[in-house]
């Protein structure tokens, strides 16, 4: 009888798991389930340093493009008026001097580098989770900052493994926000796109400002009756 009662739970438990699995070949759905896409990273934009970072970078592809060599450049004023656009033109002359390549005052005779500011808001992003591994790894770490405590003589010496992960991860993390923005490099000569580059990065909510265009903005004005 002993027997028979430790034997019977696996035995259920062997026929519900071959019913799931049978299952499988005839699952059905009416419409399709949402999947995840592979693990991937997006930059942040926090700083003005940023900025001349993909300055530096657009600059460095377009002296490089074969379409453009020796192509005479106009980098056209900022047809967005927000603090991004103004900084990222003046970025830009920079470093495509610095590149050598040929930056004209006018856009006579030369083709046009110009470049767009779309500012992207998420209303209703559901939860994101962590990627596969992060909570075994926070655990791990708690783990292990758990054993200076049972074995080190010195209380203060169990801050040591905490303080130790901090400075070799803090500086890779940023937080997700529901905004971003898409920042589009073109290069046009008359109707030609010869070159063109998109970049996407998160954004923080109060620096929307920094990429939204101010002549856009709709303005208050109070109106006061006077009779």
């Amino acid at each position: 009888m002993p027997y028979r009662l430790f034997t019977r739970p696996r035995s259920l438990l062997a026929l519900l798991g071959a019913a799931l699995l049978g299952g499988c070949g005839f699952n059905n759905t009416q419409v399709p389930m949402a999947a995840t896409y592979p693990y991937s990273e997006q930059r942040k934009m926090q700083a003005a340093h940023h900025w001349e970072v993909l300055a530096a970078y657009e600059a460095e592809r377009i002296t490089r493009s074969a379409r453009l060599e020796g192509q005479a450049l106009f980098v056209s004023q900022a047809s967005q008026d927000s603090p991004f656009a103004k900084g990222f033109s003046s970025m830009l002359v920079t470093h495509l001097v610095a590149n050598g390549a040929l930056v004209r005052t006018d856009p006579i005779g030369a083709a046009q580098v110009d470049y767009q500011v779309q500012v992207v808001e998420h209303d209703d992003r559901d939860f994101i989770r962590p990627p596969r591994g992060a909570l075994t790894t926070i655990a791990t770490g708690i783990a292990v900052a758990t054993w200076p405590i049972n074995h080190w003589s010195e209380p203060a010496l169990a801050l040591v493994p905490a303080a130790a992960g901090v400075d070799a991860f803090s500086g890779g993390w940023a937080g997700v926000t529901d905004k971003e923005v898409i920042i589009t490099t073109q290069v046009i000569d008359v109707n030609r796109v010869l070159y063109s580059s998109s970049n996407v990065y998160y954004i923080n909510p109060e620096d929307e400002a920094h990429y939204r265009d101010e002549s856009t903005f709709l303005k208050t004005i109070p109106i006061t009756n006077r009779w």
